[in-house]
């Protein structure tokens, strides 16, 4: 079969565009590698703005009781965190790991000069930039250009499109729903033939060089899938959206797949309208995944290898709106789940609901230095260099 040039191009884009695989080296044929050191960071964004202050809640607080008359959570449905914040009820397994010493709480995180635009917003968490900067390139994605030279596989998201945060100048992360999705894909008979093609003798360098992606697609794809097979996630996973990524994630870890950083979403949290009932589904769908994501991890000996956080673009207003809802806010908590967490429990004061930015939290902690803690304290590389300037190191990792 003779393909013409312009066929092979526009074949070759849609594979490079659907698989999302930028860097094909062939560590896995043998290539030398930088390892990882074991540990892995899993990266759950809450997108749409989660409320932080229905999800840990400041139950003595008369303030948040007298703005949230109908959605406030009653201090005695909450799950204790000491006593002075309780856990949204659904979050059974969240409280498990607070009373195991397996959880901690990071209390109104944000940044200088918030943006209340959901993509704005996210650009900056995404690319820890300031406010007033627009950066090129995610904060894991130059963690991979400065740390993960020869490792291909480094970080991996869990869909089908790969977040602005994966990006780098030089390397990218990768995405995929999961490993035999990928594999069919790479070896399916649409992509086969255009390879078959291809005339060795073609010397146009964008052909080349797509040819090239397509073929070493086929090696990272068996790699990974092959690697999935080995030790199978062990735990009853709930069959919802997060339930199946996090078994995704899981079998990648217990295949000790050269992997850092996984990234997955769950949403959206964007509860402008009857907030009670959209946010208790989300919450249930998390509770569940993570009870059996952390029951496997424990199960298989890596709970102490696992670092995971939470976080959204930005959190709601303190008072309720008119229509059973909250709307865009600005500080926010992280939660963080591990078993080799320094520091555990609230990990500072809750947000002071009686001095508000004109209706906000205002931020006491900056998300970069949370960032600057994940990257030196868990992953082991220069956060001053990935993050483009210093910032004060928290003690939890």
């Amino acid at each position: 079969m003779l393909i013409k040039r312009r066929d092979f191009l526009k074949a070759g884009s849609l594979a490079t565009a659907s698989l999302f695989v930028p860097q094909f080296l062939k560590a896995v044929e043998g290539r030398n590698t930088i390892a990882s050191k074991g540990k892995a960071l899993v990266v759950l964004q809450l997108s749409g703005g989660n409320d932080g202050l229905n999800t840990v809640i400041p139950v003595r607080n008369d303030i948040y009781y007298k703005e949230r008359k109908r959605i406030a959570v009653p201090r005695e449905t909450s799950l204790a965190l000491g006593t002075e914040a309780g856990l949204h009820p659904v979050l059974t397994a969240l409280k498990n790991a607070y009373d195991q010493g397996e959880m901690a709480v990071l209390n109104s995180v944000g940044y200088p000069n918030p943006d209340r635009s959901h993509f704005r917003s996210m650009d900056i968490w995404h690319s820890a930039s300031a406010a007033n900067e627009y950066w090129q390139t995610g904060w894991i994605g130059r963690y991979l250009d400065a740390q993960c030279t020869g490792r291909p596989l480094a970080a991996i998201e869990i869909d089908d499109t790969l977040s602005f945060a994966l990006k780098g100048e030089q390397r990218k992360g990768l995405a995929l729903q999961d490993p035999k999705r990928l594999y069919d894909s790479a070896h399916s008979q649409y992509f086969a033939d255009y390879s078959a093609a291809y005339q060795q003798t073609e010397s146009e360098a964008p052909v080349a060089y797509l040819y090239k992606t397509m073929a070493e697609t086929l090696s990272s794809a068996d790699y990974l899938y092959e690697q999935s097979r080995r030790k199978p996630a062990s735990s009853a996973y709930p069959s919802t959206g997060l339930g199946k990524q996090l078994k995704t994630i899981a079998s990648l870890i217990l295949a000790d797949t050269d992997t850092s950083v996984y990234y997955v979403s769950l949403g959206s949290f964007d509860t402008h309208i009857n907030q009670e009932g959209q946010q208790k589904r989300l919450f249930q769908e998390m509770n569940d995944a993570l009870a059996a994501f952390i029951k496997d991890m424990k199960a298989n000996g890596k709970w102490n290898d696992v670092l995971l956080t939470t976080f959204s673009e930005f959190g709601r207003r303190v008072s309720q709106n008119a229509s059973g809802g909250t709307d865009h806010g600005t500080a926010n908590n992280m939660i963080f789940l591990g078993g080799a967490l320094r520091e555990k429990g609230l990990l500072n004061p809750l947000p002071d609901l009686a001095d508000l930015d004109e209706g906000d939290l205002k931020y006491r902690i900056d998300f970069r230095q949370v960032y600057a803690t994940l990257l030196q304290g868990w992953l082991d590389a220069d956060a001053e260099k990935v993050l483009g300037r210093k910032f004060d190191l928290l003690r939890f990792v």
